[in-house]
């Protein structure tokens, strides 16, 4: 138990300024909170496009062993050719059509001030 208590009466403005702080302090959590989210969505694009990436470099790097491997025979230097060229299509439509125009991340809206 308490040796002494001490009672305040509660000022209208220091309550009010209280309440103001608590709005503002719960604003930054929400805030955070839909910052988190959108940092994890991030890191899931990032970690897919990475995927994506390196799948590409894996491709690229083995198309010298494919020539070498082709050898002279025309056959398979025809056929190499052809699925380099698919391939390669394929990689230039994909780059396209995920690529926007712009490269300005989106916007995370706004949350109103209480």
């Amino acid at each position: 138990m308490p040796i002494f208590e001490v009672h305040f009466k509660p000022d209208p403005e220091v309550l009010r300024r209280l309440g103001r702080i608590e709005d503002k302090v719960d604003l930054v959590l929400n805030q955070q909170e839909t910052m988190m989210s959108v940092l994890d969505d991030l890191e899931a694009a990032v970690t897919k496009e990475d995927t994506v990436i390196d799948s590409a470099i894996t491709l690229i790097n083995g198309i010298p062993a494919l020539i070498a491997a082709a050898g002279v025979d025309p056959a398979k230097l025809a056929a190499l050719s052809a699925d380099i060229t698919a391939k390669s299509g394929a990689l230039a439509a994909a780059v396209t059509a995920n690529t926007s125009a712009s490269t300005t991340p989106p916007a995370v809206p706004p949350v109103a001030a209480p």
